[in-house]
């Protein structure tokens, strides 16, 4: 495992962390037991970094995490949450009194004081131009109920927007193969800023395993079913906002590509990890094999510059007409 600075909060983190959305909700059928085993694997594995949110679950996840932290005492893993997705969407619903009440909770599902990161969990836009917003997180941190803030975002504006102000510690934005605006500017900017990169999606909902075909099918829980046409949420969170059957025919382009003794998955995390603008991606795991696997993309050996000029050549071509200027 390697590690690099999370920007501002002035902490190293494992650059493959943990997502635990999938522990938490929206991924089909997760068992407790097989969750609890995965973030150990992880952890053994040496990953420091888990990432979550209140709404995986209404809780759950949060509650899972807590656990493992009772059972991992002492042994400095660095925690980021999320909050702001359990009300209407309306920039008014984003007030000191919700960040109390927000933060509290977590707080006590996690079984901790002080939270390392809470990050707004892909607000309204206007709220990343509202300083009251950003004034009030300065309060929970001086206050001592957490230790850093952040921003996940939907779009490349909305995190510009938002490391223009000092108390932005992190970003966490979708980045991967099939998703690499971001890596036009705004992760130079983050470097230079010293602001920590969460990438999210890193996988495009399992797409970049290379594991899914046209013949395979999700359960009706799981959003890669119900939210293929942003149903539910920004459709970008699923599958990258790439119509599934383009999606598969790129991945089919990438196969030959992937180094020997590689799964896809590896060679795609390795990709985000080629930038240094980048903190950690952040792939879920449902289970201990998954996180294993993960954590290992940290020990590939750097990728070609001939490979990753292929990889661009293939995203220019055949994704980059259907998302780079939407996100």
């Amino acid at each position: 495992m390697q590690y690099r600075r999370f920007g501002k909060t002035g902490r190293n983190v494992s650059v493959i962390g943990f997502g635990a959305w999938a522990i938490g909700s929206a991924w089909g059928h997760v068992d407790d037991k097989d969750s609890l085993a995965a973030l150990h694997a992880a952890a053994d594995a040496g990953v420091t970094l888990i990432d979550t949110a209140d709404v995986y679950g209404d809780g759950h996840s949060e509650s899972l995490i807590g656990r493992f932290l009772r059972e991992r005492k002492g042994e400095g893993f660095f925690v980021a949450t999320k909050m702001g997705r359990s009300v209407p969407q309306v920039p008014e619903n984003y007030n000191p009194d919700a960040f109390r009440a927000w933060v509290d909770a977590s707080r006590e599902r996690l079984g901790v004081d002080r939270l390392d990161l809470i990050q707004l969990h892909c607000p309204p836009t206007p709220v990343f131009y509202s300083p009251e917003t950003f004034a009030a997180l300065d309060e929970l941190v001086a206050d001592g109920s957490i230790a850093s803030y952040g921003v996940s975002v939907e779009k490349v504006e909305e995190a510009l927007k938002a490391i223009e102000f000092p108390g932005v510690a992190t970003i966490q934005i979708i980045y991967n193969i099939m998703r690499e605006r971001p890596a036009d500017h705004f992760l130079a900017e983050a470097k230079r800023r010293d602001v920590g990169v969460l990438a999210r999606v890193p996988l495009s909902s399992g797409m970049l395993t290379g594991k899914m075909t046209r013949a395979t099918k999700f359960e009706a829980d799981d959003h890669r079913q119900f939210n293929r046409h942003g149903e539910s949420f920004d459709v970008g969170e699923t599958f990258s906002g790439v119509d599934y059957d383009a999606a598969l025919d790129f991945v089919e382009q990438l196969r030959g590509l992937v180094p020997g003794g590689a799964t896809m998955a590896q060679f795609a995390l390795r990709w985000i990890l080629m930038n240094e603008g980048v903190t950690a991606a952040i792939p879920g795991a449902k289970n201990p094999d998954q996180a294993r696997a993960n954590a290992a993309a940290a020990d590939l050996a750097p990728l070609t510059g001939e490979t990753m000029a292929r990889i661009k050549a293939l995203y220019d071509e055949r994704i980059k007409p259907l998302v780079h200027q939407r996100w």
